[in-house]
């Protein structure tokens, strides 16, 4: 188990996905540059090198989340290690549209046995979903196929959010 990057290594690719208005270039922002910038939808694609330690370099690709985007989706995928999927925990409304953007992510090819951790954002909203709860309307449990976690974090405080990428990157060193 050696360091994700070393000096001849490119850092691991990870996909970060999600619908529109989970909060996932927000959080990319936070965690690049801490701090809270303003955003608008994504077209298309921002790609990021989040330097995590001395050791470990992620390539981030937010991935815009908007439903005329999503079909596009699948021509992310290849060369994936790991994908974070980021859901807006207070939109229960919502929710059924995110697990099956999920479940369609996961069925591609080029994702088996792909790692997974699923970002439960907006914590920091007092009607947020439980973890438990983002989890069950996920239906996470019966991704056993693969190595998957979920957590909480909250993009606006910059809460959770480099805990979650450091445990992203021992999900790619484990697999």
């Amino acid at each position: 188990m050696g360091p994700l990057l070393t000096k001849h290594q490119k850092p691991a690719q990870v996909l970060l996905m999600g619908l529109d208005s989970a909060g996932k270039s927000t959080l990319l922002f936070r965690l690049q540059q801490g701090v809270t910038m303003g955003t608008s939808p994504t077209v298309g694609f921002n790609v990021v090198t989040l330097e995590l330690d001395k050791n470990t370099s992620l390539t981030v690709w937010d991935v815009g989340g908007q439903s005329t985007m999503r079909p596009n989706w699948k021509y992310y995928l290849e060369g994936c290690k790991a994908l974070v999927f980021v859901v807006d925990s207070s939109d229960r409304e919502r929710m059924a549209e995110a697990q099956k953007a999920l479940k369609k992510i996961l069925a591609n090819e080029n994702m088996k046995g792909v790692p997974l951790m699923v970002l439960a954002n907006k914590k920091d909203l007092p009607n947020s979903m439980t973890i438990r709860d983002v989890s069950n309307q996920l239906d996470l449990p019966s991704y056993t196929d693969r190595t998957w976690e979920i957590q909480g974090c909250s993009a606006l405080q910059g809460l959770g959010l480099k805990q979650a990428f450091l445990s992203v990157a021992k999900l790619i060193r484990k697999n």
